[in-house]
């Protein structure tokens, strides 16, 4: 029973592990691709091939920005439950407190050029 359940812990561990590198990889996705599109966007904005406006460029990649670190901090929340020694902790708190702040100033300019458009 007990190599049943070691062989369970293992793989639970092993699903948590990949989960994590799955969040992360996206949320890192989410940020460079939000950076491409808004560099394209910019690119025909001033070539004059597109009607964007900074305001809807700058919009869309904080969206992107803020979706992206929502699933950073998921995936280290995960990491820390991986190995929750006190300096993981801390760290976390840290990352967390740092996101939260990064996310509300950029939730606070989304709402900012919401009313430019």
């Amino acid at each position: 029973m007990s190599v049943y359940s070691v062989t369970l812990f293992e793989w639970g561990f092993l699903a948590l592990g990949l989960f994590q590198l799955f969040l992360t990889m996206v949320g890192l996705a989410m940020i460079i691709y939000g950076g491409i599109v808004a560099t394209i966007e910019i690119i025909f904005h001033e070539t004059r091939k597109k009607n964007y406006t900074y305001a809807h460029i700058r919009h869309q990649f904080t969206d992107k920005i803020l979706f992206g670190l929502e699933f950073l901090i998921a995936a280290d929340v995960i990491r820390t439950i991986q190995d929750p020694t006190p300096e993981e902790i801390l760290t976390l708190g840290a990352i967390v407190l740092i996101r939260t702040v990064m996310g509300y100033f950029l939730s606070k300019e989304v709402q900012e050029y919401s009313f430019l458009e």
